[in-house]
């Protein structure tokens, strides 16, 4: 089938398209590429061939339909991504992460067989004190950011209710691994060491995060892809809560460097406490299971970005 990843030059879709390419995927005849090529977006995240790039925006309603009708699936990683900017500067995540979803669908909803999936995050559901939310947990978003999230999810939706489209939605949980852009923790973390720069941490470093490797992810969206149920919701999760501090602590340890490096910084403005995703849906409905386990994760990481210091020294 003929594959357009929207988002393909980001963290998680470059991973997808790499694995498309080198085989470890299958079932795709083709991959093509669509990516405005935003701080986030990087063709050097990309093989250097087997897929066809297209330089463009989700929110050119023109261009994605030109795109959507030449193919059998649609994948949606492009988002604006990041909390601490979509506090700074909600608008560029509510036109990117809403309309360009709506234009999406309704290119989509022109091309007769045509499946789409909506990359989501498990930040839709806000902060959970215990348990752990399934896909009928209420959306409580609590950033800009993850309101627009909620807010495509729900779009989607209504696109399979109303349309009877072939539609679905992945959640997933903090996402790690090769390639990530050295904003999110454990890149900065791990950057910052190697430069000799502090650790910053918010507030006490308590808030837990439910962490996934890259490419347990694009396995399980694989999975959804091709025998999900047209009009579900699937949770991703790595089964691994750990709070923030306790990374920084391992990724000092690992590096062999000094606890002094930890620096406590002013919390964030709404900073969840805890999110927990229940993945027993996936797990049971798709005999889905990650491979690789946090620790053996967390040091090959750590690996990669000390032998790509080129790669993300120029991003920084």
């Amino acid at each position: 089938m003929r594959v357009l990843i929207t988002g393909g030059a980001g963290f998680i879709g470059s991973n997808f398209v790499r694995r498309i390419v080198d085989g470890s995927l299958a079932g795709y005849s083709s991959v093509s590429v669509l990516d405005k090529l935003t701080y986030a977006g990087n063709v050097d995240n990309l093989p250097k061939d087997g897929y066809e790039f297209v330089l463009g925006d989700i929110r050119d309603e023109n261009l994605v339909s030109s795109l959507v009708k030449k193919h059998d699936l649609v994948v949606n990683f492009a988002a604006e991504s990041h909390v601490d900017r979509s506090i700074q500067d909600p608008k560029s995540f509510f036109t990117t992460n809403i309309q360009g979803v709506q234009n999406l669908l309704d290119a989509v909803k022109s091309s007769d067989g045509c499946r789409f999936l909506q990359i989501s995050t498990d930040e839709v559901y806000g902060s959970i004190a215990t348990g752990s939310a399934d896909e009928n947990y209420s959306l409580l978003p609590n950033s800009p950011y993850a309101a627009s999230k909620a807010a495509a999810d729900l779009i989607v939706r209504s696109y399979f209710k109303t349309y009877g489209m072939n539609v679905l939605v992945t959640r997933s949980s903090n996402n790690y691994g090769p390639n990530q852009y050295p904003e999110k923790l454990i890149p900065l973390l791990i950057s910052n060491l190697i430069e000799g720069k502090k650790l910053p941490i918010y507030g006490d470093g308590k808030n837990v995060r439910d962490w996934i490797h890259v490419d347990d992810n694009c396995l399980a969206i694989h999975s959804v892809l091709m025998s999900g149920v047209a009009g579900e919701i699937y949770n991703i999760g790595g089964n691994n809560e750990v709070t923030n501090l306790s990374i920084a602590k391992e990724i000092v340890k690992l590096m062999n460097a000094d606890l002094s490096a930890i620096e406590y910084v002013k919390d964030r403005a709404g900073h969840d406490f805890r999110y927990s995703v229940d993945s027993s849906k996936i797990e049971n409905e798709l005999s889905f299971r990650n491979s690789i386990p946090f620790s053996q994760g967390l040091a090959k990481s750590i690996d990669w970005y000390l032998a790509n210091v080129g790669w993300w020294k120029r991003l920084k």
